[in-house]
């Protein structure tokens, strides 16, 4: 694994108080935890439902598809667990085979949620596998289709629809609970590549991959009293791209949940994204392909099921949330959408985006200068889980990794995905994640250099606020 330099890392200083904190807090429950956990005393209860959409609606990814979908390769889901510790606090996971959460969906859910069931936003992790074989949704990627008459019904229709299901979903599962214990462990499997400094086309003639990468499968698994297993928790860092068709598909994690479902019946396998952003599945575009990825993905996961190195979580939880604001760079002018409107005519994305935004200041508006970006992050029996908003490149999880352990739990594509994450060196460098991404996503510019620092320092917080609780 490549390092690399993060010169917003906490103090030493602070470090060193963040695992003390972090021990003292284990010390003081594990007298009275030790039997708990020997009882199950973490409570799960998980439910499952089938999200694939009945109509043959536009499929959200590629900017070059130019016809909705056709039939599926397997069914779509969302899956919830809602977790209780041993003192009540909850928290509650989904995983999904969609593209993202945009943030009014997410909001709206989590609003429902906590009305409900009493809990905060930064009690609630809303994860999407990134799929780009899943559904466009409402209030996303509103330039790059060339939607037909009566297609954007559809999308809406759909995305009413799911914001429903994601909350009866969850509803669900909180009304199955049952005691479990928890234990949490660390794989790997290599079929990721940095994209941006492995060309596709040579790929088979090099000896060696270039880039930043992280291969660590996390696991984490809920166990009922008997031994069997409940849940699967597990994340990898990796866009599901392999497929580009017009089926219905959850892409190589689809497959590696089917593949750990089937291998421990009565199980549920829930997949949450990593830090992505630029990361491949490398080679790609086949069925096999992703069925390939897929198992060796889940076969990753069963290696640390059954090496009975996992460690045991101790049955208490706590979580810390903030929204924090990321700044764009320079906003473009009238002159500037003009010019490109005359370059592109009206065959691409980028001109229907360009002209969304010509709309907008000719009639007076006023472009957004920043976005409100989740952080967040959650401790499970002392093990850390950081939770990141949008397409986070891989450079985050491993700089959170050198600040926090190389144990840390970092996902990405949680809470709303607004477009790329570009760290600052990639932003530097250009490219589709620094430079040009955020008109997919219908942003007005890209990010101002400022935003690794913020994000980082967003994360420092949140992590200490973990052990002041």
């Amino acid at each position: 694994m490549k390092k690399i330099s993060i010169s917003r890392a906490i103090p030493l200083s602070n470090r060193w108080l963040l695992m003390i904190c972090c021990w003292l807090t284990c010390l003081s429950i594990s007298g009275k935890t030790r039997e708990s956990v020997a009882e199950g005393k973490w409570r799960v209860g998980v439910a499952t439902a089938d999200i694939t959409p009945d109509e043959n609606i536009w499929m959200a990814g590629y900017a070059a598809r130019k016809e909705p979908a056709q039939g599926k390769m397997h069914a779509l889901w969302v899956k919830a667990m809602v977790m209780d510790d041993s003192t009540g606090y909850r928290t509650i996971w989904v995983s999904s085979d969609i593209l993202g959460f945009p943030r009014a969906m997410a909001d709206r859910i989590k609003a429902e949620l906590g009305r409900v069931l009493q809990v905060n936003k930064g009690q609630i992790v809303l994860n999407s596998s990134h799929t780009h074989s899943g559904p466009v949704l409402a209030d996303a990627l509103q330039d790059i289709y060339p939607l037909q008459e009566g297609q954007q019904g559809k999308i809406d229709r759909y995305s009413d629809w799911l914001e429903k299901k994601v909350i009866s979903t969850v509803l669900k599962a909180a009304s199955e609970m049952e005691a479990v214990s928890l234990q949490a462990g660390t794989g790997v499997t290599r079929f990721q590549v940095n994209r941006r400094n492995n060309p596709v086309a040579t790929l088979h003639t090099v000896t060696e991959l270039k880039g930043p990468s992280d291969h660590a499968v996390s696991v984490i698994t809920a166990k009922r009293r008997d031994g069997t297993v409940k849940t699967i928790m597990f994340s990898y860092a990796c866009h599901p791209t392999v497929l580009d068709g017009f089926e219905w598909s959850g892409d190589y994690p689809g497959v590696a949940q089917i593949e750990l479902e089937n291998r421990y019946p009565g199980a549920v396998a829930m997949f949450f994204q990593g830090a992505a952003g630029d990361q491949n599945p490398l080679p790609r575009r086949t069925k096999p392909l992703a069925i390939q990825y897929g198992k060796e993905l889940a076969a990753a996961v069963e290696q640390v099921l059954q090496d009975n190195g996992m460690k045991l979580l101790s049955p208490v939880q706590r979580s810390a949330y903030r929204e924090v604001e990321l700044f764009f760079s320079k906003m473009p002018t009238v002159a500037d959408l003009d010019q490109m409107i005359r370059k592109d005519g009206d065959k691409t994305y980028r001109s229907r985006w360009a002209r969304r935004l010509h709309r907008k200041l000719t009639d007076g508006e006023q472009l957004e200068t920043s976005y409100p970006y989740p952080v967040q992050a959650l401790t499970l029996g002392g093990q850390l889980v950081i939770s990141l908003a949008g397409e986070a490149v891989i450079e985050y999880a491993i700089g959170l990794k050198q600040q926090f352990g190389t144990e840390t739990f970092v996902l990405a594509y949680s809470n709303d995905v607004m477009g790329y994450i570009p760290s600052s060196k990639v932003l530097k460098e250009g490219g589709y994640e620094g430079n040009t991404s955020q008109m997919v996503y219908g942003l007005p510019a890209k990010w101002n250099p400022t935003i690794e620092k913020i994000i980082y320092d967003a994360c420092q917080s949140v992590v200490q606020e973990l052990y002041i609780k």
